[in-house]
């Protein structure tokens, strides 16, 4: 297919064709799952080999490897046309998102459990891939621990612009992830599924996630390709425009040009990952616009049974286990209501109903902290209890899944090190008064002395 009949094609139907040309020429064969499980498993033992940026154009693969040589062509292929940042990335905007990121530090944390990744899910077809791999109900800490793994590398310092940063060879291994899982379910390469017939589920042929989606069948031209570049460029949006959108919900909003200079550092990620330019935000009254778009088409697809409720409540599950006081346990989820909003709470089956004292507490104890916020702020800038509320459930939250050190993120050593400094900074707010960060200590110690518990039981 030529550029111009690609273009034609509605952006569900269209995928990452760098990405699906090396995964088929590294698995060009492959006879069957078991074959095709054991060639990614030896490709997957080189690619963690990328450790920086830098590293990427010199990359060979170790000698014992034995990596098949058409693996090896693919993949240096794939590293030359795609490594490279687009021609509009301002490292000024990157340099300032980047230290944003900093800036917001354990409230991350909160917006990515509580608004980004349930926002992911409200598309059917992205929960069918997720829900197929059993990632989230089984795994919930396993698809967290992930998304960390590419998100640190691409907003820590330099992350995308410097030989030393990871960002680029986390978002290009993410990348070929996408395509491998797309090859898996179409068993496959993407171009061959347009237009064909549907794709029968059967029963897996092993029990790991690559025989799972091998099974699992699939009907594109009913559900489009799996990860496509609609997906890619909605699941942008989860990370950049709903954790900026997050952050004016709580009256803690960005001035204009760091809004935008926090979409743009993503939308460069985005370049990398695949995504098309004509699919990317650059102000967040575009962002806002092409997420609900996106979204009314993506609940056009109805899916029996529907896989959206069980995954967000793996994932509420997950953070109540956090919150030692029983009253307090529904604030994850009138949290993500407040925001995702109504439509995304009825997608994901969280409007049961929930104690009036913990609704109570929630909304009064919010509307109060609002106005406080507001009054002080006009004597005290920097100060706010909403921004520490939500640093303290961070604080809990990355001290379970991203500062344990009995299971440590699936990062290179010097930049799980560079990780472990940067979180470790988080306990000290640097916008807030100095009796605001003991008051915020206090409320942490349980945290720390849980996760040291945890740690000598292990």
């Amino acid at each position: 297919m030529n550029r111009e009949d690609h273009q034609l094609l509605s952006p569900t139907m269209r995928a990452d064709a760098p990405a699906d040309d090396t995964v088929a020429r590294m698995l060009e064969g492959a006879d069957g799952p078991h074959e095709l499980s054991e060639r990614i498993a030896a490709i997957n033992r080189e690619i963690v080999r990328w450790e920086s940026n830098g590293m990427l154009a010199a990359w060979q693969p170790l000698p014992d490897s034995n990596l098949d040589p058409r693996a090896v062509a693919a993949l240096k292929d794939y590293l030359t046309r795609c490594q490279a940042l687009p021609e509009w990335a301002d490292p000024v905007k990157i340099a300032r998102a980047e230290a944003l990121f900093m800036d917001m530090s354990m409230l991350s944390c909160t917006l990515l459990f509580c608004a980004s990744l349930p926002e992911c899910y409200v598309l059917p077809d992205l929960s069918a891939v997720l829900h197929a791999a059993g990632q989230l109900e089984a795994h919930t800490d396993y698809r967290v621990r992930s998304t960390a793994a590419m998100i640190f590398p691409v907003m820590m310092k330099g992350g995308l612009t410097t030989p030393d940063g990871a960002g680029v060879a986390q978002t290009l291994k993410v990348r070929l992830i996408h395509a491998t899982i797309r090859h898996l379910i179409l068993r496959g390469h993407p171009g061959d599924a347009l237009g064909a017939a549907p794709i029968e589920s059967m029963n897996p042929a092993g029990g790991g996630i690559y025989h799972q989606l091998y099974a699992h069948g699939w009907d594109t031209a009913r559900n489009g390709l799996p990860c496509n570049q609609e997906e890619l460029a909605y699941t942008l949006l989860t990370f950049n425009y709903v954790f900026l959108r997050g952050l004016r919900s709580l009256g803690l909003g960005l001035e204009r040009a760091d809004e935008e200079a926090y979409l743009h550092a993503w939308n460069v990620m985005a370049h990398v990952l695949g995504v098309e330019r004509g699919l990317m935000s650059w102000t967040m009254e575009d962002a806002g616009r092409d997420f609900a778009a996106m979204q009314a088409r993506g609940r056009l697809l109805v899916r029996q049974p529907d896989p959206r409720p069980a995954l967000a409540a793996a994932l509420i599950k997950a953070i109540e286990n956090e919150i030692p006081v029983a009253f307090l346990k529904p604030f994850p989820t009138l949290l993500t209501r407040l925001l995702c909003g109504k439509d995304a709470t009825e997608d994901l089956g969280l409007t049961a109903r929930l104690p009036l004292a913990s609704r109570l507490l929630f909304t009064g104890g919010l509307g109060a902290v609002r106005a406080i916020d507001w009054t002080v702020r006009r004597v005290v800038p920097g100060f706010s209890i909403t921004r520490m509320c939500t640093r303290v459930l961070g604080y809990r939250l990355v001290t379970r899944f991203l500062m344990d050190e009995t299971r440590p993120l699936r990062l290179p050593p010097a930049l799980l090190e560079q990780v472990s400094d940067a979180t470790d900074s988080w306990r000290h707010d640097p916008q807030a008064p100095r009796w605001v960060n003991r008051l915020e200590a206090r409320l942490n110690a349980g945290a720390d002395a849980a996760a040291s518990g945890t740690a000598t039981t292990r």
